[in-house]
């Protein structure tokens, strides 16, 4: 076995311990340092390590792991399946800054996972023409201004079928996260999709062959679909949807999170209303809105330098944040402002006051701040 096999295998090793966790695997690799040496080390080393119970080590010898891997990893040779390791360098950097993303994944396709604009679309799997239309309209905007952006979903009904398909229609890159192995697509109406997808980037699993598309399985694609994105737009949802909780990991995880509002009455409506109305969303209003809100419109593409950031002395750094954000957006509601500079809202506010007070930033109707 050559050296880069022999060093995948105990990297997919390490994720067949039964009882240990992505954040639990990168603290032992942490310690120990290597993939290998875990499962090298004796048991009296590592049981030395903190927070390591008997029941863990004893699953880490269990010769039954590398035998797992090693189907694994021969399933994987066979299809021509790409597998990313959490140190790997082509490992997306973004999904890496997560203190949950996993540890491996598996890819079958081809795309550029730090491609400069990522962006997730979710929603309801009883998707109506509304939100249907809002995927083709939205994409075909973003095809024409920024045409290497990578859409993101999860391969399901309703919104994200939509938003693969408008991905593939004006020729943008979309990958797939999908809720079990990548031996079988679910559901299965979808497999032809998931083959154009990967001519043109691909489908996307953390979780081995023959594993089934269970109902927890999809909570826990979702912090990949959040996580591997720069903001997530929800387009339609039910008030207790599975797109509300993406939502609220995309929140811990302080991406920018947009939501498609929609008439009160309407039932798929009332979860993108809640976020909204909850300001743990930005109301979508319009695809300039979105660009400009993102810095991603013309001017900000262009590597604009930041408005008077020079003028600007002794400033703290939270101050600092708030001026480097602000000045790639002409404002910035502070609920936004203080998910990306990781500050509460209640705490930024006398920081605000005080920046106004200098003179630096501008206090806008609805508390949306700008520079001066």
């Amino acid at each position: 076995m050559s050296d880069v096999k022999d060093k995948r295998l105990y990297q997919i090793a390490l994720t067949q311990i039964s009882g240990v966790g992505d954040i639990t695997a990168r603290n032992i690799l942490k310690i120990v340092g290597d993939e290998e040496a875990i499962f090298k080390s004796s048991r009296k080393s590592l049981l030395a390590i903190a927070g390591i119970s008997t029941r863990i080590v004893d699953e880490i010898l269990n010769p039954k792991v590398l035998l797992m891997a090693e189907e694994e990893l021969t399933f994987v040779e066979k299809n021509n399946i790409s597998a990313y390791f959490i140190s790997d360098k082509e490992y997306p950097a973004r999904l890496r800054e997560c203190a949950d993303a996993p540890i491996l994944f598996y890819f079958k396709g081809s795309v550029d996972f730090n491609a400069e604009h990522i962006i997730s679309i979710v929603g309801t799997r009883n998707s109506s023409t509304y939100g249907n239309v809002f995927c083709d309209s939205f994409l075909k905007d973003i095809s024409s201004v920024l045409p290497n952006t990578l859409i993101v979903s999860g391969l399901a009904y309703g919104i994200d079928i939509s938003a693969h398909r408008a991905a593939l229609k004006y020729n943008l890159p979309t990958v797939g996260i999908l809720a079990h192995g990548l031996d079988t697509i679910y559901p299965s109406v979808h497999r032809q999709t998931a083959a154009e997808m990967v001519k043109s980037g691909g489908v996307l699993s953390e979780f081995r062959s023959k594993t089934s598309p269970d109902r927890f399985n999809f909570v826990r694609r979702n912090r990949i679909v959040a996580g591997l994105a720069d903001a997530v737009i929800v387009v339609e949802s039910d008030i207790k949807g599975g797109s509300l909780i993406t939502a609220e990991i995309a929140n811990s995880y302080c991406k920018d999170i947009f939501a498609v509002p929609g008439k009160i009455t309407d039932k798929y409506s009332q979860g993108c209303n809640k976020l909204i109305a909850s300001h743990k969303a930005d109301l979508f209003q319009s695809t300039e809105y979105f660009l400009q809100q993102m810095g991603w419109d013309t001017v900000s593409d262009k590597k604009k330098s930041p408005k008077q950031q020079e003028l600007f002395f002794n400033l703290t750094d939270e101050q600092q944040c708030i001026v480097d954000r602000l000045s790639t957006v002409d404002s910035l509601h502070i609920d936004q402002l203080a998910r990306d500079v990781n500050s509460p809202a209640f705490q930024l506010f006398s920081t605000l006051l005080e920046m106004e007070m200098r003179g630096l930033i501008k206090n806008l109707p609805g508390n949306m701040y700008s520079l001066v």
